[in-house]
């Protein structure tokens, strides 16, 4: 179009909009809350994703749990139903055949110790383990404290890291590091309390409610050489099958046993279960998408009935135009840029709107609890305001399109019927 048909077009939208004013806007906050309505959605779906996201990185990240069992085939004429029971040393010997590994540890479990500082006494879970299990498991401490050391673990010191739910039930609000604690009535130095994590994947309870201890420490103590589990980390997620298949090879060819055994080498592997977990987030993903963009949708039916009222309402108008030797740009022109500029309009507002919200959503404190913090916060990202303004200006379009369309087919001479 010529620039003289732009102003043209311009002007007619404009004389056509003071008409209509009322009518546009009802129309534009139809549009608006409509597309609250998705971006919201998609919103708490993105928020509730990155949560999900994050407690499942609250355990560790490509990590494999295995646990001792019992062989189900007959091996090298050896027996099926014999106990596969791995000890410390074992760990060392898997370390030297996983190299898709970047680390592996092993568990020493006590149920039920007796956890005493001065008159408080609770029972507790304590844990053994070497000293690279904080890196892995994500033990991290709070400020002012640490999880053990290489050197806590080869001299057998009697420390020990607390879960901070485990540490405010034992010290409420005694700061527990440099405190001397018994486990079982032997005495333990508290180096160490574990910061507060989301945590959606566990295998002996929270680790909110436990506590570690070097693995040497805990077979000193209890006498204890056979582990209660394995624990692996895969250099990365797509390392994670070789680093399986060497597990198995290397503990089969200690313990003599076929390498294809499930039962005896059947192991939580969280890089399946985070693969999952990530496409049941994109179908929740999509299925909010869907219904979000079926309230806007209902937005533009009403921009484009609202459309054709305007064009049946102006149909002598458009016909003396036409007549005149008007253009068919000058007719379509406004329509078009009147559904585009109602449509987008409501979007900006609904999306200012949006972001005001998930602003103040964000501001709602989360800790303690439990159902916010699973639910997580709200989240705007590019992704989200692309889509929406993807799906806007296409509705804009149609919306004005299709009225345009019938306008310019409008006959002169038919017009005269309409009052």
């Amino acid at each position: 179009m010529r620039l003289l048909d732009w102003r043209v077009v311009g002007h007619l939208f404009l004389r056509a909009s003071s008409l209509q004013r009322k009518r546009a806007i009802l129309t534009v906050a139809a549009i608006a809350w409509g597309t609250v309505a998705i971006v919201m959605l998609l919103s708490f779906g993105e928020g509730l994703k990155n949560q999900l996201m994050k407690g499942r990185r609250g355990m560790g990240e490509n990590i494999a749990v295995w646990w001792p069992d019992e062989t189900s085939k007959v091996w090298q004429g050896l027996p099926e139903g014999r106990p596969i029971r791995p000890r410390m040393d074992d760990i060392t010997y898997l370390r030297g055949r996983m190299t898709a590994a970047s680390g592996v540890v092993g568990e020493l479990t006590s149920w039920s110790s007796s956890l005493t500082y001065e008159q408080t006494t609770i029972t507790g879970r304590v844990t053994g383990t070497n000293w690279e299990y904080g890196e892995l498991r994500h033990h991290f401490p709070q400020a002012g404290g640490r999880f053990f050391n290489a050197n806590d673990e080869r001299e057998k010191r009697r420390v020990i890291f607390l879960g901070d739910e485990l540490a405010e039930e034992i010290f409420a609000d005694v700061d527990p590091v440099g405190k001397t604690m018994f486990v079982d009535r032997v005495p333990y130095l508290v180096i160490g309390v574990m910061q507060h994590k989301l945590q959606m994947g566990t295998y002996k309870g929270p680790d909110e409610g436990g506590s570690v201890i070097p693995i040497t420490t805990f077979a000193a103590q209890f006498g204890r050489q056979q582990l209660t589990n394995i624990v692996f980390k895969a250099r990365s997620a797509e390392d994670m099958p070789l680093a399986r298949d060497q597990f198995n090879q290397a503990l089969a060819g200690k313990y003599r046993f076929d390498p294809t055994d499930e039962q005896v080498l059947g192991l939580w592997d969280t890089v399946e279960g985070a693969r999952i977990m990530s496409n049941i987030m994109i179908g929740l993903q999509f299925f909010l998408g869907i219904i979000g963009a079926l309230t806007l949708l209902i937005g533009g039916i009403g921009v484009a009935n609202i459309m054709y009222a305007v064009v049946k309402e102006k149909t002598r108008e458009i016909g003396v135009q036409m007549a005149l030797g008007a253009r068919g740009g000058w007719v379509t022109g406004p329509f078009v840029l009147q559904g585009l500029t109602y449509t987008l309009v409501g979007g900006g507002l609904g999306l200012l709107t949006a972001m005001v919200m998930i602003l103040l959503l964000g501001l709602v404190p989360v800790e303690g609890n439990a159902a916010l913090e699973f639910l997580g916060k709200p989240t705007l990202s590019w992704q989200i305001a692309f889509a929406t303004a993807a799906v806007l200006g296409s509705i804009g379009i149609l919306a004005g399109y299709f009225p345009a369309r019938r306008a310019a087919t409008v006959d002169p001479a038919e017009t005269l019927r309409y009052e």
